[in-house]
């Protein structure tokens, strides 16, 4: 006998909720940010063929799901508390859903975030999920707050995801280790949400690396109203980018975007605490660049020599 909407739903992701004052089973959910805090709120939508391939494993498509909205949260330094699901499915298959919800709530538990609400319904598959956090009043990551002379950093590496696309697609080839290894990062990529509590008072702007680095860079210097330099061979990349050619491994972490690592800016003074809030995170960072007076993006590589600019970066209704 076929799955019904609710009964789904209380199969698969009705769970008790633990923070929130009230979850699944009402008509809202209510949540209630510590006194002094404001609520942070991101949603992303995940669409079959667009943003995943049908090839993925139901327990990383659940956790890709909350993952890329978890890095929205990191991106403001605000704590994950709850999260909602809007799921549109071509049929309740068991299988699908038994993985997308292990993987999912995995996800959730190791960042203490609940769910709270959502929808279903019949349709091409189709994941929209929109997440909550909380930041002290006044002390959220913007991208509004870069200025000339800050540091450029990124954290982690990027260029995996792009790169494991591109062997999708043909272009590239690697051994299955190799693939493994850049196929795990375009499917559970981690969100830096420690990273990004860490940086509050310490970053000036952030943002995180989905649709490409340099596209998304570009979103703080117009909001802030600065150019930036960046050094493209200080690009953090992993083993396995660092060995395909140089052509390539530029493509892959200065447009690739999927990364869902962090890009901020702080003052050349707080190099240490930068340093000492990547620690605390566990992740790494590293500077690749300066933030300048003016407008627009200048690439160099490591002798200093101008890279053209020929670079583009995801975009739903051009790509």
């Amino acid at each position: 006998m076929s799955l019904g909407e609710f009964d789904l739903i209380a199969k698969y992701f009705t769970r008790p909720v633990r923070r929130a004052a009230l979850g699944i089973g009402d008509d809202c959910a209510l949540l209630a940010p510590a006194p002094g805090m404001q609520l942070a709120v991101s949603s992303d939508m995940l669409v079959e063929g667009r943003h995943f391939l049908s090839t993925v494993a139901p327990d990383r498509l659940g956790h890709k799901a909350l993952a890329v909205n978890l890095s929205d949260l990191a991106a403001c330094g605000a704590k994950p508390l709850a999260f909602t699901l809007a799921l549109a499915l071509p049929r309740a298959d068991e299988a699908l859903l038994e993985g997308f919800a292990r993987g999912l709530f995995a996800l959730a538990e190791a960042h203490g975030i609940e769910l709270v609400g959502g929808d279903t319904t019949q349709g091409p598959l189709n994941i929209c999920i929109t997440v909550m956090g909380e930041v002290p009043a006044g002390g959220a990551l913007l991208r509004s707050g870069a200025r000339a002379g800050d540091d450029l950093y990124v954290s982690g590496t990027v260029g995996d995801a792009r790169l494991a696309l591109e062997v999708f697609r043909g272009n590239a080839a690697l051994d299955a280790h190799a693939f493994a290894a850049v196929r795990e990062a375009m499917e559970r990529p981690q969100p830096r949400v420690a990273l990004g509590v860490a940086l509050r008072g310490v970053a000036t702007s952030a943002i995180d690396v989905s649709d490409g680095l340099l596209g998304d860079l570009g979103h703080i210097l117009r909001r802030s109203g600065v150019a930036a330099r960046i050094e493209v061979d200080a690009v953090p990349r992993s083993a396995v980018l660092a060995a395909q050619p140089a052509a390539l491994q530029r493509e892959c972490t200065l447009a690739g975007g999927d990364d869902y690592e962090l890009v901020f800016t702080a003052p050349p003074a707080a190099a240490d605490r930068v340093q000492a809030a990547a620690r605390a995170a566990g992740t790494a960072v590293t500077r690749i660049g300066r933030i300048e007076a003016g407008q627009g993006l200048r690439l160099v590589d490591r002798e200093g020599r101008d890279v053209a600019q020929t670079f583009g970066s995801f975009d739903h209704f051009k790509d």
